[in-house]
């Protein structure tokens, strides 16, 4: 998806209040219904290419491999952590909006935003050895063992069979059954997917059996506080989980800095005095 300034400037607003108004903090819920409202500490700050207009992300083999867009600049990439050096990089056609990736095998699978066509990539050399296509618009990607979840932009996740790609069923990503839009960047984490919502500092965890929220996290304020200055910077996007070690990385579009953080729960609410 393009950059903020694209968008009609009545349409900003109200994107930036999905994460506190779609999904309000615990305390704002109904008995029996909270969510879980989760901050965050820094654990560590890693350098990242500030001209990459980040839009997939993950882990895999102690690197990260990384999705950019715009059209004439999106690319595929192989990033070491430690200094965000890019080590391979594949350029995507002109044409095209690149959009999230994941894995599968010795693959990544790279999604397309508006041209309805994902690539298939190969590891190592990242050279591009095929295509998929897929009806409508392709914003994330993330796998668990069986199946490979796919945003659109909407409320809906695709679930796509990891061998053929087609299509097998959708679920309905919901907070007390209202509808959460604009899932962007996905990641399967520990048995729940994690969605940046666009336009907002929150990332959703959802059921993937449900679509419900069972939890947010608030990243409010992360690159401000913790990073380094810089004014071309755009929205929050980008999570990548190392299984292995249990850290989770975030970083967003054009970001100076890539982060692993620490998920800190809510604190206890008080017993109520009887």
């Amino acid at each position: 998806m393009p950059l903020r300034a694209r968008l009609p400037a009545s349409l900003i607003p109200c994107l930036a209040l999905i994460g506190a108004s779609v999904l309000p903090v615990a305390t704002a819920q109904a008995p029996g219904r909270e969510v879980p409202v989760y901050s965050y500490r820094v654990v560590a700050r890693y350098p990242h290419d500030a001209g990459a207009f980040t839009q997939g992300l993950i882990f895999k083999d102690g690197f990260l491999y990384e999705s950019t867009g715009m059209y004439g600049r999106s690319s595929v990439r192989k990033v070491r952590l430690a200094d965000g050096k890019v080590l391979e990089k594949t350029d995507l056609p002109a044409s095209v909006f690149g959009e999230g990736l994941t894995d599968r095998g010795q693959q990544l699978l790279v999604l397309t935003w508006t041209t309805q066509t994902g690539y298939i990539v190969k590891l190592p050399g990242l050279a591009v050895t095929g295509n998929f296509a897929y009806p409508g618009e392709g914003w994330g990607l993330a796998r668990s063992a069986d199946t490979i979840y796919m945003s659109d932009g909407t409320a809906q996740i695709r679930l796509l069979d990891p061998k053929s790609l087609r299509e097998r069923s959708r679920i309905r990503v919901t907070f007390n059954g209202k509808p959460v839009p604009q899932l962007n960047e996905l990641e399967w984490v520990d048995g729940e997917l994690f969605a940046n919502v666009w336009m907002t500092d929150s990332i959703v965890r959802i059921d993937p059996n449900s679509g419900r929220v069972v939890g947010r996290i608030d990243l409010g304020g992360l690159l401000a506080r913790h990073g380094t200055r810089t004014r071309g910077a755009d929205v929050l996007n980008g999570i990548a989980y190392d299984g292995a070690r249990k850290r989770l990385f975030v970083t967003g579009k054009l970001w100076p800095d890539l982060f692993e953080i620490e998920l800190m729960p809510p604190a206890p609410r008080a017993a109520k005095p009887r």
